[in-house]
This record gives structure tokens, sequence and C-alpha cells, in this order.
């Protein structure tokens, strides 16, 4: 596919999936009621379902999907590993962690969870490094992607722990969570995860021309000037931000972030600006897709999101993984 052709076909398959998630539901509506609805000039159940459910849900997933994919095309260039992706890495069981234990002491607010996650993922990334180095001395990549699902592990298990104690319901509202689910989605979560999302991918973007660098190698970057560990550490710090504002807002949603860069890839997009700025498109998508695809596969049970990007992403990592072996 050649990169202007994906262009075209990323911003129309956002558009079509939009249009199929505020359509199709419980309650099917015809186009001509979506538009009657969002222009506030439809039946008022109508209206209540475009723009109080099915419009934030669906927005909501673009931007989880545009904060994924951003999030794993930066880490897959600046490790220089394909398989590289926030929840492989163990970044989004990091914020989880925070997520849970921002909740468990009453921080319960728009503002107060998605700093709380940061702030959990950005400890996973510290283990993930001080892992890393102490078993080859060097923040290698392959060593790098072993230790960041140990601290993924070692994070569910902590979740667990925090849970074993609780009531079945909250058991039950926190295990739904960690499966992904953006059923519970409003205008407040959506613009908070759009702050967060523009602020962190825009910082990706800003500093793409470093992950350009990054990809080429330690000695290499570094005979090019670059400062390797201070520009490693910020990549991986704004990729955490993206990845903790997703699981604050939508739990934990895997193997977006694999994906999608290699879909923009495979259309000729290799420099890290126009790669981020694709896999932004495709990211979203993909995960409004999925969840339409978890409301309507079971009717009236709802599938978790988390369960819909597994099945897609499973079988595409061993696919890779059996291609690099």
């Amino acid at each position: 596919m050649r990169p202007a052709l994906f262009w075209s076909a990323a911003s129309l398959a956002i558009v079509l999936m939009l249009l199929l998630a505020v359509a199709f539901g419980t309650v099917p509506l015809t186009i001509s009621e979506v538009g009657h609805a969002l222009a506030g000039t439809g039946e008022p159940t109508n209206i209540a379902i475009v723009r109080t459910l099915r419009l934030p849900r669906a927005v909501l997933a673009l931007l989880v999907g545009a904060a994924l994919g951003m999030a794993g095309a930066a880490l897959q260039g600046s490790l220089r590993n394909a398989l590289a992706e926030p929840y492989l890495l163990g970044v989004s069981g990091g914020a989880a962690v925070g997520a849970v234990a921002a909740v468990a002491v009453g921080l319960t607010g728009a503002a107060f969870v998605p700093v709380a996650a940061f702030a959990g993922a950005a400890v996973a990334v510290a283990l993930a490094l001080v892992v890393s180095r102490a078993a080859t001395g060097s923040a290698e990549p392959r060593a790098l992607l072993m230790a960041g699902v140990i601290v993924g592990a070692f994070a569910n298990a902590a979740i667990m722990v925090a849970l074993a104690g609780a009531r079945p319901n909250t058991v039950r509202g926190a295990l739904w969570w960690m499966m992904g689910s953006v059923a519970d989605a409003s205008w407040t979560h959506v613009a908070w995860l759009a702050v967060y999302t523009a602020a962190g991918g825009g910082a990706l973007i800003w500093f793409a021309r470093d992950i350009d660098v990054l990809a080429l190698g330690e000695e290499p970057a570094a005979s090019l000037g670059l400062d390797v560990d201070r520009a490693a550490r910020r990549i991986y710090l704004l990729s955490s931000l993206l990845a903790a504002a997703t699981v604050a807002a939508a739990g934990l949603v895997g193997f977006v972030g694999l994906v999608v860069p290699h879909l923009v890839r495979a259309a000729g997009i290799h420099r890290h600006r126009a790669l981020l700025a694709g896999s932004a498109l495709s990211g979203a998508a993909l995960v409004i897709g999925a969840d339409l695809a978890a409301r309507v596969l079971r009717p009236p049970t709802e599938l978790p999101l988390g369960a819909i990007t597994a099945l897609i992403g499973v079988p595409f990592f061993l696919v890779q993984l059996t291609r690099r072996s």
C-alpha cells in the first residue's frame, strides 16, 4: 500500500467505525436517525442513546486506541524491538497497580487516577530497567522485554493480593475493569483522556527524530551526538504517560500497541513522526472496531474489550515471534 493511500484508508476507517459504533447496539439506529440525533432534532430516546451513551463511548475508544498505538510505535523504535508494547513491557500492569491504589485510598476523581496510574507505570519502567541492567549490564532490548513481562506478572499478582480482602462486588468490578472496557464512558473521561493523549502524543511527535536516531542502535546514536540514556528515558516516560492514561480510562487493553505499528510500516511508513501519527489513526480504528465487536457479538452479554484485542494480538504476536526466530 502506498503511504498516500494509507492516510486516506485510515481516515475513512475511523469515520466508518464511528458511524457503525453509534448506529449499532441493543437498539439499532439508521444513519438518518443518527444524523437527526446528533443534530438534536430526533426522538428524545435516540438523542439520549447517541449523545449520552454511544458517542462518548466511541470517542473514548478512539482516544484509547490512538494513545496505545503511539506508545507502541515509540517503544518499538526506541527499544529496536518490533515485539515491544506497553502491555508486554509491564507498563500497563504498573499503571493498573497505581490506579487500584488510588481508588483504594479514595482518590477516585478523573484528575487523580491518571496521575496515580502514571506513577505506577513509571515505577514499572524503572523496575524493568533495573532488572535488565542487572542481568545484562545495559538496557538491552530483548532483556528489557523479558524484564517487562516479569514486572507485569508481579503487578498482576500485587493487584490480586490487594483485592483478596475486598467485597465480592468490588472484586467483580475490578476484574472487569482489568479486562478492559469503555462501557462507563462519559464526556468527562473523554476530556481528561484527550488532554493526556494530546500532551503525551504531541511530545512524542516532537521528539520523533530522537526515536529515529535511537532506532539505529546505541553506538550510532551516541556517535551522532545524542544523549542515549536521557533520550531513551524521555521516550519511556512519555510512552508510559499515554499507557497510564488509557489504563485509568479503560483498564488493561493489550496488544494494540504491538499490532498497529506493523500495519503502518507495511504501508511503507518508517520515519517515526509519520509512523506515530499513522499508529494513532490505526489504533483508533482498531479499538473502536473491537469495542463494537465486544457489544454486538454475544447480545445482550458484553465481552471485555481487552479480550477482543487479545484475540487479535496474541496470534499476531506469535506470527511475528516465529518470523524473528
